[in-house]
C-alpha cells in the first residue's frame, strides 16, 4: 500500500505541480496595494448566482465574490475558508463546522451559521434547479424536502452562532472536498430575497471583492471589500471585459497594447510567445476535458454503433498536431492526467475509419445512406477552433456521416440550448470543481445528475457509481470508477478531444500569479498586486 501511495504522488506531481508562480526578474519586496486589474472573460456569464452558475464563466467571477466553508489551496489540499475548522465522526456520517467570527457580507451584517443552513437549503430547494443539489441529498431529510413533504431539511443544523452540524444518512467519500466547489457558496437571505431572480446580476457575498456592476456583453467590475476576513485584496478594482465567442485574437490584441493584464493564447502566437522574454508565460496541466457531446435521446445517434462509428472516424491526434500545435495532450477518454482513475493505457477509439464504415454499415447505414446531416454546435468560434471544425467536417465526410458547422455565440442561450437537448452534436468543455472521478462521471452520466446534457441512460453505470460514491476504500473505490468510465466511453455519449492546459501571457509587473490544476476561476485574485 505505501509503494501504491507513492506511485500516485508521483504520477500527480509529474502532472501538476503543487505551485505555478511566474515573475520578472526585477522582484519588488513587498506588496503594493492599489490600481485596477483587467481580465478578460469569453464570454458573458448566465448569472453570477453560485446556486444557479453553469460555465466556467460565471465561476471565474463569483469565486472572487463568494466564499465556501472549504477552499483548495494551490496544490488541491482542502483548507479552512468560513470554516476556521471542522471534525467528522468515526463512521462518516456527522460533520461539525466552527465558524470563523466577524466575518461580514458585502452589506455589512455578519456572517453566522444560520446563513450556512440557508444557503444550503436554498441549493437543495428544486425551485432554485442548483447542479449543486446532489452534493446534499445524502444530507439527513433532504429527500423530504426536495419533495415537499418537510420545509426544513433535518440534517442542516445550526448548533449555535458559530457552529454548524450537517449529518448524513450515508456516508460520502468526497463530501467535505465537495463543499470547494464553485457552487457551494454562503450567501446572505435578505439581499436573495430583496433581488429575488434578480439576484444572479446583484450578487452579495463575503469574498474579497465586492460587485460593482455589469454591462452584458462588455464588462463586469469588482472592487475590494476593505473588511475582508482574510490577506488582501491588493488591488482597488478588477475588470472582467468580455469578449463574446471566446474572440481570442482580440484579447491578445488588447494584451499587447496595454489594455489587459493577462490573456488567452491564440495557437497561431503561442511558439512567438513561449520563446520571448518580454511577458510572463505561464502553462499547466488543469483537471479539463473538451469534446464533442451527442445527444444520445433519439434519432440516428441514440444507436452506440453510431457514435462509436463517429469515434473512429476522427483523427483526434491529427487535430491536436495541425490545428493547435500539440499544445494539448490528446484525450482518449473522459478523466484527465492527474485525476485519480486516469488510466493512461485506456485506448479504446484509435483512429480507424475501416472500422467506422463498418460500424455505420451495421446500424443501418452503409456508405451513410439514410443517415441524414449532423448538426454540430458551438458556442466559441476562434480561428483555430474553426479550423479543427472544418477537420472533423472531413474526417467524418470520408466514412459518409455528413456534418453541419452552426455557431451560437450568445453562451447562456447555447447553454440553455444544450441542457434542453436542443442539439445534436455539441461543443462542450469540462473542468473539474472537486479533483475527484465522481466530479465527471457521475455528474456527466448518471441518469439522475442535472449535469447528463447527453441524456445518456444505462443502468449498470448508475450501480457502479453510486457503489462507488459510497465506498470509503481507496483501491475498491478506484476500481468502480474505472469500470465506470470504460463502459461510458466504450458506449460513445461523448467524442474526447483533447484535455485543456492553461495557457496564459501576463504582464510583466504583474505579481503573486498563483494558479493550480483546476485552472482560471480558482487564481486567488485577492494576492495578486501590481508592481507600477
Amino acid at each position: 500500500m505505501k509503494r501504491l501511495v507513492l506511485v500516485l504522488l508521483v504520477i500527480v506531481t509529474s502532472c501538476f505541480p503543487a505551485f505555478v508562480a511566474a515573475q520578472s526578474k526585477s522582484r519588488t519586496p513587498d506588496p503594493k496595494f492599489g490600481g485596477t486589474y483587467r481580465r478578460p472573460l469569453a464570454n458573458n456569464p448566465s448569472t453570477l448566482d453560485p446556486a444557479h452558475i453553469a460555465d466556467i464563466y460565471g465561476f471565474t467571477v463569483s469565486q472572487q465574490l463568494f466564499d465556501g466553508l472549504v477552499q483548495y489551496d494551490a496544490s488541491l489540499a482542502i483548507v479552512p475558508a468560513l470554516a476556521q475548522s471542522w471534525k467528522g465522526s468515526r463512521d462518516g456520517m456527522q460533520w461539525t463546522f466552527y465558524l470563523r467570527k466577524g466575518v461580514k457580507f458585502h452589506n455589512g451584517r455578519e456572517m453566522t451559521a444560520q446563513d450556512v443552513v440557508y444557503s444550503f437549503t436554498r441549493i437543495l430547494d428544486p425551485k432554485i434547479g442548483s447542479k449543486a443539489a446532489e452534493v446534499f441529498l445524502k444530507v439527513k431529510g433532504a429527500r423530504d424536502f426536495v419533495e415537499g413533504k418537510k420545509n426544513v431539511v433535518e440534517g442542516l443544523r445550526a448548533l449555535d452562532r458559530y457552529t454548524l452540524e450537517i449529518e448524513l444518512v450515508e456516508a460520502s467519500a468526497p463530501f467535505v472536498s465537495s463543499l470547494a466547489m464553485g457552487y457551494i457558496k454562503i450567501v446572505p437571505s435578505e439581499a436573495v430575497e430583496e433581488f429575488g431572480p434578480a439576484f444572479g446580476s446583484h450578487p452579495v457575498g463575503t469574498g474579497p471583492f465586492k460587485f460593482v456592476s455589469w454591462k452584458p456583453g462588455e464588462h463586469i467590475i469588482l472592487g475590494a471589500n476593505k473588511e475582508y476576513w482574510s490577506e488582501g485584496p491588493f488591488l482597488d478594482q478588477l475588470e472582467y471585459r468580455i469578449f463574446p465567442g471566446a474572440a481570442m485574437s482580440k484579447m491578445f490584441a488588447s494584451f499587447e497594447s496595454g489594455e489587459l493584464e493577462d490573456t488567452f493564447i491564440p495557437s497561431e502566437a503561442l511558439e512567438a510567445v513561449q520563446s520571448g522574454t518580454k511577458y510572463q508565460f505561464v502553462r499547466r496541466p488543469t483537471l479539463g476535458t473538451r469534446f464533442l457531446g451527442v445527444n444520445t435521446s433519439h434519432g440516428p445517434l441514440s444507436n452506440p454503433m453510431v457514435r462509436q462509428a463517429l469515434v473512429f472516424g476522427i483523427d483526434r491526434e491529427a487535430l491536436v498536431r495541425e490545428f493547435h500545435k500539440n499544445r494539448y495532450k490528446v484525450a482518449q477518454s473522459l478523466l484527465p492526467p492527474g485525476t485519480y482513475g486516469y488510466d493512461p493505457e485506456f485506448r479504446p477509439f484509435p483512429f480507424d475509419p475501416q472500422r467506422a464504415r463498418a460500424l455505420l454499415a451495421k446500424a443501418g447505414y452503409p456508405g451513410g445512406k439514410g443517415l441524414p446531416v449532423l448538426q454540430l454546435w458551438s458556442s466559441v468560434r476562434p480561428p483555430d477552433i474553426e479550423r479543427e471544425h472544418e477537420g472533423i467536417k472531413r474526417y467524418l465526410a470520408e466514412i459518409g456521416v455528413q456534418l453541419e458547422l452552426q455557431y451560437h455565440t450568445n453562451w447562456p442561450s447555447f447553454n440553455a440550448q444544450v441542457y434542453a437537448g436542443k442539439y445534436d452534436l455539441f461543443r462542450y468543455s469540462w473542468t473539474a470543481d472537486v479533483p475527484e472521478p465522481d466530479n465527471f462521471l457521475y455528474r456527466l452520466f448518471h441518469s439522475q445528475s442535472r449535469n447528463n446534457m447527453t441524456r445518456y441512460r444505462q443502468a449498470r453505470v448508475d450501480r457502479l457509481l453510486d457503489t462507488a460514491r459510497a465506498e470509503q476504500a481507496y483501491l475498491p473505490r478506484l476500481d468502480l470508477y474505472r469500470q465506470a468510465e470504460r463502459l461510458i466511453i466504450e458506449d460513445a455519449p461523448i467524442i474526447p478531444l483533447s484535455h485543456l492546459s492553461y495557457d496564459r501571457l501576463f504582464q510583466p509587473y504583474v505579481r503573486s500569479i498563483e494558479v493550480n490544476a483546476l485552472g482560471d476561476p480558482y487564481i486567488p485574485m485577492r494576492k495578486i498586486w501590481l508592481a507600477k
